[in-house]
């Protein structure tokens, strides 16, 4: 089956990339020349495990080509998936839907035959309504549907999450697009893959409020971890306790410095505003935006608060500084509120990243970067691990301890403990586990 993928972002090329394998026919459309031309050459513009590998492996098949022009890519499609930026409007928090409306136009006018237009980009309630009536109003002669798939790709996994799903959300109306979009996940249906056949303004908003939910998750945690360090008790253990609970489940209870990322700030914005909007605030939703801002700007105090209370002239060591492992996106990561804070507060940063430096160079300057964590902790008076990569699990203590100017460790993912530190020689300071001021 012919697919057109308009977009070459993450969701845009993972998606393509894994449909491709699934041994579909596929065209991935960007008019940004120079992100195409890099893709021609073999050249991945994310960091994603395993996607150079995948991508290259179907090109060299000859199901994945990349091109610039809309109108080579959308005649014979059966789908084409409109997977552009959504990014959040200045002003309001509601999702930026140019992009998206400008696709769905351009795509009418190239239209030769049936064909379903798919929204996988993260988009507000009423927007595949809104894209069928741009489309209709384009090419009245139009064949077409709209249906909504919304992604659940976590960065980092997301090949693993495309091919092997949770779960398959297809929002339309139309029995001739629900059989299109079955032909296209055919393969999942072997490994029995459950498919959430539904209307598009559920499809729509099933993503926002998955989004929103586990974004409340985290935020609970980290208020959790603070009550944890004013009485003692041990957040990892407390979020054991109730992970084991089915109702509740393990994941997303890892305290931290807060959410950051491409989709949870953005997505929880935009469904406070179009809840907001439709006359029906989430409350609960509101305050998790703003108790996670407070948080991560709050994070660099605690680091103040382990070097005795100030940082001027103070050189920090950081570990990481995208958003979460195994990627190098630094969109809302937790790093871009706490090393200008750091800064300001009269401190010098240094900080490897194993990643993301060529995207953080941009964001954070006047840090220097090192070329791994030992560089970033040789001269340090604190050593702040903010981002836990795996090659950050297993560091020699001893040999950090030797390094450091002075013996004090800031560890916001909780990825190592209390006894270990102390046999090392360190000062240790960890997420609700006990409090900076003991």
């Amino acid at each position: 089956m012919r697919i057109t993928m308009v977009g070459t972002g993450y969701v845009g090329l993972v998606s393509g990339a894994c449909f491709a394998e699934f041994g579909h026919d596929v065209v991935c459309v960007d008019k940004d020349e120079s992100k195409t031309a890099r893709l021609l050459r073999g050249e991945i513009p994310i960091y994603e495990p395993g996607l150079d590998q995948l991508v290259a492996d179907n090109v060299r098949a000859g199901r994945l080509s990349f091109t610039t022009v809309l109108a080579d890519a959308v005649p014979g499609s059966a789908a084409v998936f409109i997977a552009v930026g959504t990014p959040s409007r200045r002003g309001d928090g509601f999702a930026d839907l140019t992009y998206v409306y400008a696709a769905a136009e351009e795509i009418a006018r190239t239209l030769d035959g049936y064909a379903v237009i798919v929204d996988k980009s993260t988009v507000p309630v009423g927007t595949g309504r809104q894209v069928q009536r741009i489309i209709r109003e384009t090419r009245p002669d139009a064949d077409f549907d709209v249906a909504s798939n919304p992604e659940f790709l976590r960065e980092g996994s997301a090949i693993e999450d495309f091919m092997r799903p949770d779960r398959v959300v297809i929002g339309t109306t139309s029995d001739r697009a629900r059989e299109v979009m079955r032909a296209l996940y055919r393969p999942l249906f072997l490994l029995e893959t459950p498919i959430v056949m539904t209307t598009l303004e559920t499809a729509e908003l099933i993503k926002y409020a998955a989004n929103a939910f586990l974004a409340t998750k985290i935020t609970f945690i980290n208020e959790i971890a603070d009550v944890c360090e004013r009485v003692g008790a041990d957040v990892q253990d407390v979020a054991k306790g109730m992970g084991l609970d089915g109702r509740i489940g393990k994941k997303f209870l890892h305290a931290g410095p807060g959410y950051g990322g491409s989709c949870f700030p953005k997505d929880t914005r935009a469904i406070a505003q179009s809840a907001r909007q439709a006359g029906a605030p989430l409350r609960l939703v509101e305050t998790v935006i703003a108790v996670n801002e407070e948080r991560k700007r709050a994070m660099a105090e605690r680091v103040v608060a382990a070097a005795g209370g100030s940082v001027d002239g103070a050189t920090i060591g950081v570990l990481g500084v995208s958003f979460k492992p195994n990627t190098d996106d630094m969109r809302e990561a937790p790093s871009l509120d706490i090393i200008p804070a750091l800064q300001q507060a009269g401190a010098t940063v240094q900080a490897f990243d194993p990643a993301a430096v060529h995207e953080a160079t941009k964001l954070l300057p006047d840090v220097r970067w090192c070329s791994d964590a030992y560089e970033a902790a040789a001269g340090a008076d604190v050593l702040v691990l903010l981002t836990e990569w795996n090659e950050f699990r297993a560091l020699d203590l001893e040999r950090v301890r030797s390094l450091l100017a002075r013996p004090i460790v800031v560890d916001m993912r909780n990825v190592y403990r209390q006894a270990e530190m102390t046999a090392a020689g360190l000062t240790y300071h960890s997420i609700g586990r006990a409090s900076i001021a003991d």
